[in-house]
């Protein structure tokens, strides 16, 4: 497990400036961010992951997806202006494409492959909790491979295997065996979606 760069985007970024999105697209994931941040799902702390913010949302819209900007977990709330519209990605060439006021998470590689594997999905959150991650065997959760590094193609891919092996779930919630605490969760709505990640906490508390 590494864990160096934490933070650092890591794919080849085409990034426009641009507005920032309609306010009703992103009312959900502002919401959840609020639910999040108070649980501890994402942040900043500086004595984790090296000082830097942790966790993104995204949901799908327009033939790409909204997902919070880098390094806005630390944020008390979101605004319009702290996300970016990802429009086209190549897995194959590392690269992304995007619009908006900022630049896109440096997870949106791995959101990016979940919309494009499950069409029903159209929320990704990826958020931090050691306590579903240290028990990811016990809570039965699937694993990514744990030599693929966060923000990496490598990434992205062990998510799809998971993904396929897993049969293509519309709902889910899986750990990222490389990625200290990192969890990522998906569903059709942004309730189901959070609704996962919050139950999935409460039973790893339970087993402590």
């Amino acid at each position: 497990m590494k864990t160096t760069g934490e933070g650092v985007i890591k794919f080849r970024l085409h990034h426009e400036q641009g507005p920032p999105p309609d306010g009703a697209a992103t009312a959900h994931l502002r919401a959840w961010f609020l639910v999040c941040r108070r649980l501890e799902l994402l942040g900043r702390d500086p004595t984790r992951y090296e000082g830097y913010a942790y966790g993104n949302l995204s949901c799908r819209h327009g033939g790409g997806f909204l997902v919070t900007c880098t390094q806005t977990g630390g944020k008390e709330r979101l605004e319009t202006v702290d996300f970016s519209h990802v429009l086209a990605w190549d897995l194959a060439a590392n690269r992304l494409h995007s619009r908006g006021p900022c630049r896109p998470s440096s997870e949106a590689l791995t959101h990016a492959v979940i919309y494009e594997t499950l069409p029903a999905c159209r929320f990704v959150f990826h958020a931090h909790s050691p306590h579903v991650w240290r028990r990811a065997e016990a809570l039965e959760l699937p694993v990514t491979d744990p030599a693929a590094e966060y923000g990496t193609p490598e990434m992205a891919q062990a998510t799809v295997a998971v993904l396929e092996a897993t049969g293509h779930p519309s709902t889910g919630l899986l750990a990222m065996g490389g990625h200290e605490d990192g969890i990522v969760a998906w569903g059709k709505t942004a309730g189901e979606t959070g609704g996962l990640l919050v139950t999935t906490l409460a039973r790893a508390l339970a087993m402590e």
